[in-house]
């Protein structure tokens, strides 16, 4: 059951890689295979045995991907210092720009999901 979970998410991204090549050059096809994958999941409404197993499986490894990061970081310490205030200053930016889309839009939805009786 393993090996038929870990097809299907081979199979979506790849599916997604060859979308990319041929039509959206500039999503990556990974990213692009995961969004298939979720409207696969959304119309058949369940997740199967097979793929959970195979994601759970997956989910095990996932720190070893914050390794390289990490490093990566480490690597670059002095660069990154040289032009702290710059990525300090975009990261707040954008933290106060994500803050204020999410509050109009959960505002927006709470509007829409009201119960009739509620509405004016």
């Amino acid at each position: 059951m393993l090996l038929r979970g870990l097809t299907w998410l081979v199979l979506f991204q790849l599916l997604g890689t060859a979308l990319n090549h041929l039509y959206v050059p500039v999503l990556p096809g990974p990213i692009i295979g995961l969004l298939l994958l979720l409207v696969f999941l959304m119309l058949r409404g369940q997740v199967g045995e097979p793929l959970s197993q195979a994601a759970s499986g997956l989910l095990r490894y996932l720190p070893l991907l914050l390794v390289p990061p990490a490093v990566g970081v480490m690597v670059y310490a002095a660069d990154i210092a040289a032009d702290f205030w710059a990525i300090a200053g975009a990261l707040v930016l954008s933290l106060l720009i994500s803050m204020a889309f999410v509050g109009v839009l959960m505002q927006r939805l709470l509007k829409g999901h009201s119960h009739p009786q509620e509405r004016p």
